[in-house]
């Protein structure tokens, strides 16, 4: 009892040398109660007597380490110790790996959901609007990046529409996500142009970030009534047109991604939209989804998917996409966020 007392007092204690015939209590009892305790980084070495092959056997399989028989042979003593010692140290490494997986995990999960907090879920959106349809999704990789969305009214005829991709992974890519959204759609729901909002964040951005962080973007309104949008590229995938026609790729601005360089000039462009006509906008991880061989699905895929798809509402195109990009990936663990955006125009 003594024994157990100190075990629990002394928590570092890693061996426990007891002989099986003890007073109080025998050995075999001894490793029950230790046993119960489920310290994998705790050992025992069983004390016998020569022959007594029984006990030894009932010892190792109640899960004593290892054992030694009396004569106590002391060189053969230091031998078992260190052999436990050893057995002991390999397994507390493995525990400190598994503390140190289990911290990376839980953080990961926070950045989750950080991400989820902060999005746009709820479709349609705005049920008194007629002139537009929308919807977006995002499915989070195995490594959780930066990637957003978000929409929102500026007024009665316009449409603020973002995506976004923040650099790097984790806890710090999520922050900085969760800021840059905030501050985009702060600065956009004030009325300002694509071009005077993508400064005014950019030059906060990059005096605030200590971690060299940056974000692609891409920032756009629509005039709900005429279909024109106006739109900055700051360093992020061009997005798609879909229409009657066919798709198109939408003309790149000049922008560099947010956060690198102050005082940058955001240059904007306008594009119509017709009635029927819908918007695509995406992150990287939709062309650079990998499957168990590590081919990406690339644009030529994308976009052949995207040729197939004309007419059909953005939700069903941004379903049916991520359903073909879970197929492709085949369960390979994927690094990067795939988001989705999409707006049609009805004039």
């Amino acid at each position: 009892m003594e024994a157990l007392d100190k075990i629990v007092e002394f928590p570092e204690i890693g061996i426990v040398l007891s002989d099986i015939n003890m007073p109080e209590m025998d050995g075999l009892t001894l490793l029950a109660r230790l046993k119960e305790m489920k310290n994998p980084g705790l050992k025992t070495v069983i004390v016998s007597a020569y022959g007594d092959m029984d006990n030894i056997r009932t010892a190792m399989n109640r899960g004593a380490f290892d054992f030694i028989t009396k004569p106590v042979n002391f060189d053969d003593l230091e031998i078992t110790i260190n052999k436990t010692l050893g057995e002991i140290l390999t397994i507390r490494g493995w525990l400190t790996e598994h503390d140190q997986l289990v911290s990376i995990q839980h953080d990961l999960n926070i950045s989750r959901d950080i991400q989820q907090a902060i999005l746009p879920k709820k479709f349609p959106p705005f049920p008194g609007q007629t002139n537009f349809d929308i919807y977006a999704s995002m499915v989070a990789a195995h490594e959780v990046g930066g990637d957003f969305y978000d929409f929102f009214l500026i007024d009665k005829h316009r449409l603020g529409f973002v995506i976004g991709d923040v650099s790097g992974k984790g806890i710090p890519a999520a922050i900085f996500m969760a800021v840059s959204r905030t501050l985009i759609r702060a600065t956009g729901l004030k009325g300002d142009s694509v071009s005077a909002c993508m400064e005014y964040v950019n030059n906060l951005l990059c005096k605030e970030s200590v971690s060299s962080m940056f974000v692609t973007v891409l920032y756009g309104i629509l005039n709900t009534q005429n279909g024109e949008v106006e739109y900055v590229n700051a360093g992020h995938n061009p997005p798609y047109i879909l229409s009657s026609n066919g798709i198109s790729k939408v003309e790149m601005t000049n922008g560099l991604a947010l956060g690198v360089i102050d005082d940058f000039i955001f240059g904007s462009k306008k594009i119509q939209l017709k009635k029927g006509d819908q918007l695509l906008l995406y992150t990287d991880g939709v062309v650079e989804a990998f499957n168990p061989e590590e081919t990406a699905y690339g644009e030529e895929k994308f976009e052949n998917f995207l040729s197939k798809s004309l007419n059909l509402p953005v939700e069903t195109i941004i379903k049916k996409l991520f359903a073909e990009l879970i197929d492709f990936a085949g369960g390979a663990p994927q690094s990067d966020d795939i988001t989705l955006l999409g707006i049609t125009f009805k004039g």
